[in-house]
């Protein structure tokens, strides 16, 4: 038996991420078991997680997953922990729609059973946070408000009249009042947050938002207060022996991965190598294939460029015919340049006769759908998968050599022109693939690699 609870907000921007990684701190350096997840799509905060908890954190979505996918992954990984704490996403009821609560923080509770800890942001609120919370409460009738935390909370007796409020709710407990501390907030840069790997003064960061919990909170109390979770682990079936290598980049400009990706294709039979575009100057020996992850290539773009031999031997992999499978950042790897927002082109791999230029504005961002229109690396035509979208990037330019396979539609079912992007044995696409949606990708991809 462990406990598990669900961190969710009244809004985007309330607190949930600092909330989140003040508790994993605090109950981490307290020598507990520490396991994150993150509802929805998002890559930044599963990597926070994971410097407070010294462990990967995995994505739960109700839109790109089936329940059962969502309960597997979250089983898998709640077994042996002490306590795991699932991040939620924007507003507790928000997800896919205004008439639909997939891809939403409370289906996932519902999903799991698990109870949630909604954070108020209380700045400029007094008695009225009642009917707030009462709102909340009572939205859904299927689903059971645990308890509420009030953040921005302006003096002690802010907090007061605040707790004292919700006496007129006796079915939600308070845990506490977070007081507005001045630069407690997280760097934010263009898609979000700063992302663990260029996050400057990680530990003090992290010590000092569990500090802020600590003394706002009585851990002890919290955690008895939580019911015990049993969660029999679902059968996987054994991993296979590992018996090819796959290389994937990693390092500040290509960091976003979906953990259950990696995982199916370990379990699948491969050995992941990773590689840094950044600071190596060659590829790994003896690979079968490639997997390009997503991140900031824009931030990084001076580099990436002049980090030649790199993309030679990028050049030279992606000329052999092994598999590469490169998805948003890794894409634009390998086109042929990018243009940032300075105005400055960095040649990159010239694979993809494509030109990127960064935009001041987002060009995209959504659940996506796909459909695959003829073969590719990730299986046959009519191969189907769910992911997301969200990039600042805009393509230029023809590569005659290159077909356009991806049939993609968004939530609403729009049809979203453009999409995966094949040539000889290599697949690019802006689309960041949740393999859990559809199992066989791993296996295609592995499939390719062994042929």
């Amino acid at each position: 038996m462990s406990k598990a609870i669900i961190i969710a907000g009244t809004s985007s921007g309330c607190g949930k991420t600092s909330i989140t990684l003040g508790l994993m701190q605090a109950l981490t350096r307290k020598g507990l078991t520490v396991q994150g997840f993150k509802a929805g799509p998002d890559f930044i905060d599963p990597g926070l997680h994971r410097l407070a908890t010294s462990l990967p954190s995995h994505n739960l979505d109700g839109w790109m997953l089936d329940a059962e996918e969502v309960q597997r992954i979250f089983r898998r990984n709640h077994e042996g922990c002490d306590l795991s704490i699932i991040e939620g996403a924007m507003g507790l009821f928000d997800g896919l729609g205004a008439r639909s609560e997939q891809g939403s923080t409370a289906q996932l509770a519902k999903i799991l059973g698990i109870p949630v800890l909604l954070v108020v942001n209380a700045q400029g609120m007094a008695r009225s946070v009642a009917a707030l919370v009462q709102g909340y409460a009572g939205f859904d009738p299927d689903l059971t408000l645990h308890s509420v935390l009030f953040n921005l909370v302006g003096s002690p007796v802010h907090g007061q009249i605040l707790t004292q409020a919700l006496d007129a709710l006796p079915q939600v407990t308070v845990l506490g009042a977070l007081p507005r501390l001045p630069g407690l907030s997280l760097p934010q840069r263009q898609m979000g947050l700063v992302t663990a790997e260029d996050l400057d003064q990680r530990e003090e960061r992290l010590n000092r938002l569990a500090d802020w919990v600590e003394e706002a909170l009585d851990l002890e109390a919290f955690l008895n207060q939580l019911p015990d979770i049993s969660c029999p682990v679902l059968s996987d079936g054994g991993a296979i022996l590992p018996d090819l290598r796959i290389g994937y980049a990693r390092d500040k400009a290509f960091c976003f991965y979906y953990e259950e990706n990696l995982r199916l294709l370990r379990q699948g039979g491969a050995e992941l190598v990773p590689f840094s575009p950044l600071e190596d100057s060659s590829l790994p020996p003896a690979l079968h294939g490639l997997y390009l992850g997503g991140g900031y290539p824009d931030i990084h773009a001076a580099q990436l460029a002049a980090n030649t031999a790199m993309l030679a031997k990028i050049r030279e992999f992606c000329h052999s015919g092994k598999p590469v499978y490169a998805e948003g950042g890794g894409f634009i790897y390998l086109t042929r340049s990018l243009t940032d927002l300075q105005g400055q082109t960095h040649p990159l791999a010239q694979v993809f006769d494509f030109a990127t230029t960064m935009q001041p504005r987002r060009q995209a961002l959504g659940y996506r759908e796909i459909s695959t229109a003829g073969d590719c690396p990730l299986g046959p035509a009519g191969t189907k998968a769910r992911g997301h979208e969200f990039h600042y990037f805009a393509l230029s330019g023809q590569d005659h050599q290159t077909k356009d396979i991806y049939q993609a539609v968004d939530r609403c079912g729009k049809n979203i022109p453009g999409g995966g992007h094949v040539k000889g044995n290599m697949l690019g696409s802006l689309v960041h693939l949740h393999f859990a949606s559809q199992p066989d990708l791993a296996q295609n991809f592995l499939g390719a690699c062994k042929a």
